[in-house]
């Protein structure tokens, strides 16, 4: 199972240093007796990259490795602050600055509807968001990060799988991803087709303990786009 990520979108960030190690990674890989993919879009990225002499890619549902039956969903207080966690390191195809944008614009909806006179009837859409964004936490003060934490959100453009999504189904969080992460995608088991749960041409779906929102269209999509996107994802879980 490859480590590293043969998405075409990180082959092109920074593509002159993979030039450089490319050649000793093909050798590696060509001498591979078969090689395992996460999905079915790693598989095709792996093949292209390798071309006509790759070995023969398997595609193996790696979440069964992890147990993730034991969470304890629950839901959020209406009236108490929805906490928005990305836990991972800074990097420009994680997405994080579309995510602080996206946080941004809402809480702005937020600060405009308390001056209103008349009493506001969409509270639920405007209610106040906190989020947190760590590059590292471990033991005792991770788990104090999983206590705060409503929502994990990766707004990734490019994942292999996203260990971190397993981490916060299995604790029974929401999580909010994107088709960057395809691992986390076309598996519905669970579809949650409540009418308030909509977000344009994304799934919802309940499972592994947890609950996630898979947004489609956001890789490809312009920058507004997936600001959009991830402000109708987090609308959505505010209305939970």
């Amino acid at each position: 199972m490859p480590e590293a990520s043969y998405d075409p979108v990180r082959r092109a960030y920074h593509g002159w240093k993979k030039t450089l190690v490319g050649p000793i990674e093909r050798l590696c890989l060509l001498h591979a007796k078969a090689l395992v993919a996460t999905c079915e879009a790693e598989k095709k990225w792996i093949q292209a990259y390798l071309g006509r002499r790759c070995p023969p890619v398997e595609v193996t549902d790696i979440k069964r490795f992890f147990d993730l039956n034991h969470g304890n969903h629950g839901t959020h207080g209406n009236g108490e602050p929805l906490h928005l966690l990305y836990l991972g390191r800074r990097h420009p195809l994680k997405g994080v600055q579309y995510l602080e944008e996206a946080v941004r614009s809402l809480e702005f909806r937020v600060q405009s509807s308390e001056v209103k006179a008349e009493p506001d009837n969409s509270q639920l859409e405007t209610r106040n968001l906190e989020l947190k964004i760590i590059s590292s936490a471990f033991g005792e003060e991770k788990e104090k990060v999983w206590d705060w934490c409503d929502v994990l959100v990766l707004p990734t453009l490019s994942e292999n799988f996203g260990l971190v999504v397993a981490e916060a189904l299995e604790r029974g969080k929401c999580v909010i991803t994107t088709d960057g992460a395809p691992a986390w995608g076309g598996d519905c088991k669970c579809k949650i087709e409540n009418e308030k749960c909509k977000i344009d041409g994304g799934e919802i779906w309940a499972g592994y303990g947890g609950r996630l929102i898979y947004i489609k269209g956001y890789r490809d999509g312009t920058d507004d786009k997936r600001i959009m996107l991830l402000k109708q994802a987090i609308e959505a879980e505010a209305k939970q």
